[in-house]
């Protein structure tokens, strides 16, 4: 991910989450020295996002901060071959886990890091704000 992906990328997330990360938050994940990706279909034509992530690492613990696919992208494995390819990212550079927090009332999310291999470590109780107050996030954990 570059700057010139964040107009894309800051205007996906808006669509996509009830409490987006914002233009500087990514910004602040590039100044950071995060891994930041993008990806998207190519065709003869143009490129057009289909999804983003970014991860952050500390010794052998990456940490799983945003990860998203396009609604028009979604249910087709897309979320899947972007979490392999941070997998083996992160192996690439010495993580031997990988963690994320997700929101309890993200089902589809949660099965998706189920079936990558994650498993459900703890909870942060009131960690996400929500339409009705707070909502836990459950912490997981995946073995790299």
């Amino acid at each position: 991910m570059a700057d010139g992906d964040l107009p894309a990328v800051v205007a996906a997330e808006a669509a996509l989450h009830p409490s987006p990360w914002t233009r500087g938050n990514f910004l602040d994940s590039i100044a950071a020295g995060h891994a930041l990706w993008v990806a998207e279909s190519v065709s003869e034509e143009h490129r057009a996002l289909i999804g983003y992530a970014v991860t952050s690492q500390v010794l052998d613990e990456a940490h799983l901060l945003n990860i998203s696919v396009l609604a028009a992208a979604q249910r087709a494995g897309r979320g899947r071959a972007l979490l392999d390819h941070l997998f083996g990212e992160a192996r690439a550079a010495g993580a031997t886990r990988m963690f994320l927090e997700v929101r309890q009332s993200n089902a589809a999310a949660i099965a998706l890091y189920a079936r990558g291999g994650f498993v459900e470590i703890g909870r942060r109780k009131g960690y996400y704000p929500g339409r009705d107050g707070r909502e836990d996030a459950i912490v997981m954990a995946k073995t790299l």
